[in-house]
């Protein structure tokens, strides 16, 4: 994850809240059962692999449980970058524009990253179009992100609670980090068909899973020929 490209301050506080939302420990389990879930222990374990909007590193930390090895991290903030453990490659640059070789990376992994983006659906098919290029040709991209299911709002009510807020720390801190990205995440929200039709007119998708507020979706980047029909598993 990423902070919100908005004031430094917000940025700031953004950041804190999210390193209280949950523990390094916790987030790297999370990271862990979303990698799971896409078959990871399945890839060859040499992959070059590159975290987007990264955050503090966590992903990262996640990849390496399963024995890979050639990771690097790309985030915007130089904050978090810096609490990047320094055994994994890092990078602080745009993922509008990343800098690495065409057809140098076998997967392209974003956890909660693509609903920070200013403008959609123009930053978003940037950023899809650089994984484009920056991926090998049978290269994977792998997205989880937010989606307004029935779960996701309720969630949103109990974020509206002040008195479930003031009991439930972990609540208050993903209040405040929604609260802090308000106009980007919502934005996303809105946009859902926009953002469906964008990320599958660049990388038609091999699997797609809507559950518990979250899109995970698994893409090849192909080069030529068509890819194989979705497929579709859990909805809340």
């Amino acid at each position: 994850m990423k902070p919100p490209t908005t004031s430094a301050d917000n940025g700031a506080a953004w950041e804190e809240a999210y390193q209280r939302f949950e523990t390094t420990r916790e987030e790297i389990d999370k990271f862990r059962r979303r990698l799971s879930s896409f078959g990871v222990n399945g890839w060859p374990r040499d992959a070059k692999i590159v975290e987007l909007f990264c955050g503090r590193g966590n992903g990262l930390r996640a990849w390496k449980t399963f024995g890979f090895t050639d990771l690097t991290g790309i985030d915007l903030s130089s904050r978090l970058v810096e609490l990047v453990d320094p055994a994994f490659k890092k990078i602080v640059a745009d993922a509008r524009a990343i800098p690495l070789p065409d057809d140098s990376v076998d997967v392209i992994s974003i956890h909660g990253g693509l609903h920070h983006l200013l403008k959609l659906p123009d930053d978003l098919r940037a950023v899809l179009l650089e994984c484009r290029r920056v991926l090998k040709d049978g290269g994977r991209l792998l997205i989880v992100e937010p989606w307004l299911t029935p779960f996701l709002r309720f969630v949103h009510w109990c974020c509206r609670r002040w008195f479930l807020r003031a009991f439930w720390p972990r609540l208050d801190a993903l209040a405040t980090m929604i609260e802090l990205e308000a106009d980007t995440y919502f934005n996303w929200l809105r946009q859902l068909d926009v953002v469906v039709g964008v990320l599958r007119e660049i990388f038609p998708p091999e699997t797609v899973r809507v559950s518990f507020g979250k899109l995970s979706y698994l893409a090849r980047c192909k080069r030529s020929g068509r890819a194989g029909s979705p497929e579709r598993r859990g909805d809340d």
